[in-house]
């Protein structure tokens, strides 16, 4: 920079960086001059960077590194499942296990069913008279979060998953998540009981979820399996059902 810039007092050089995309500040404006680089790996452009677009919660953060990850981590925070809610029928789905009559994917509200508590979600998975699974392996390091984060911030790894039987028929429903490393050795799992929805149920939408944390270094690859069955063995669909699924990455 020319002596202008470097004649600008720090605070507002701090506003002036905190305008440009962060990947630009951490790939290119750290190896402009020692001033730059020191701004870039320093807490208070971050904190300011969080404050503009609203990420609430960096308060508790203490160190300039876990500032720059918090930032990161909401700006990618995204839902890791696709097609979660089968508006693109199995697509992305695999390992898919076809029990009885197999997967299906219906409209809400379904027969003896009810809507969803979102309007946004529109269809669900159901199964058949035998167990039906499906799976998603998601790569971390494809969807942004490169080692040194995965290994040292070890940021949360959020599940949730909803389900719900049908009032005229019982159904069995399991949830099975993974933290794979590199070899796909499992470091960290969550699963479920099974769980029992009677006959005659009120056909409310569940939701399930865990928390990953502290689950030390090497987690590359995220696996999610669910399904379920009925508990009548009736030809058709009237197992659990099951849509909005997702897997987040969060600080």
């Amino acid at each position: 920079p020319g002596a202008r810039m470097e004649s600008l007092p720090e605070a507002v050089l701090i506003r002036i960086l905190a305008s440009i995309p962060a990947v630009d500040l951490v790939l290119a404006c750290r190896l402009v001059c020692c001033q730059w680089k020191n701004l870039v790996d320093g807490a208070a452009l971050w904190i300011l960077k969080c404050q503009q677009e609203g990420f609430a919660g960096a308060e508790s953060e203490e160190s300039a590194e876990n500032w720059q990850n918090f930032y990161f981590l909401n700006k990618k925070r995204k839902n890791l499942i696709k097609n979660p809610c089968g508006e693109e029928d199995l697509e992305h789905w695999g390992e898919v296990e076809h029990g009885g009559d197999g997967w299906k994917v219906e409209e809400l509200p379904g027969d003896f069913g009810k809507e969803f508590p979102s309007e946004e979600v529109h269809k669900y998975f159901v199964t058949s008279y035998e167990w039906c699974r499906k799976a998603q392996v998601i790569d971390l390091r494809a969807e942004g979060y490169w080692e040194e984060l995965m290994d040292t911030t070890q940021p949360k790894v959020v599940v949730k998953d909803w389900y719900a039987g049908r009032r005229d028929a019982g159904c069995l429903y399991e949830l099975c998540v993974k933290l794979l490393s590199e070899n796909e050795d499992v470091l960290a799992e969550y699963k479920s009981e099974t769980i029992t929805i009677p006959q005659d149920n009120d056909a409310d939408w569940t939701e399930i979820s865990h928390t990953f944390s502290n689950y030390g270094p090497g987690v590359r690859f995220v696996r999610f399996e669910h399904g379920g069955q009925d508990t009548l063995f009736w030809k058709g669909w009237y197992g659990v059902r099951v849509t909005n699924s997702s897997v987040t990455v969060e600080p």
